[in-house]
């Protein structure tokens, strides 16, 4: 005996029934899917897991599990055009650039990130706790030096 010699029993498969196919079908006009509504129409039907506008059970049950968001570092995010407002051969911290004004708000969480827009026309010695890959160039390229603190 061979798999593909196997044969079905007699009366275990059925044809499938083909639909729309006139009145003696037993499954024609609508086609078994009644008269109007959403579902009658081609391309109706509602999405799976939706509940008829009842509050979906994804979004009854509380959210459990890990996420790494509240690990996420928040940095206090400064241009380097804004480093422009001080004076050449300076040394620029997070204290100096309080003084300034550019950095207003009371609390840095895990410090100030410094990003790539705008040019730099002075040499600066920036110290900040991260920096953007343009931003450590156009610093660098200004005659400037760059420290991680």
């Amino acid at each position: 005996m061979q798999l593909n010699t196997l044969k079905s029993a007699p009366g275990a498969t059925k044809s499938r029934s083909r639909k729309g196919r006139g009145k003696g079908s037993g499954n024609g006009k609508t086609a078994g899917r009644g008269h109007k509504g959403q579902n009658a129409r081609s391309g109706g039907g509602v999405r799976p897991q939706f509940e008829g506008g009842q509050m979906p059970l994804y979004r009854r049950l509380p959210k459990r599990g890990f996420n790494n968001k509240r690990f996420a570092k928040h940095y206090h995010e400064i241009n380097v055009e804004m480093l422009n407002k001080f004076e050449d051969g300076s040394i620029v911290d997070e204290e100096m650039i309080r003084q300034s004004g550019v950095l207003t708000i009371p609390k840095v969480n895990d410090g100030i990130k410094i990003l790539g827009r705008g040019e730099l026309s002075k040499k600066l010695t920036v110290r900040a706790n991260a920096f953007t890959k343009s931003a450590k160039e156009k610093i660098e390229n200004a005659g400037g030096t760059v420290e991680e603190v």
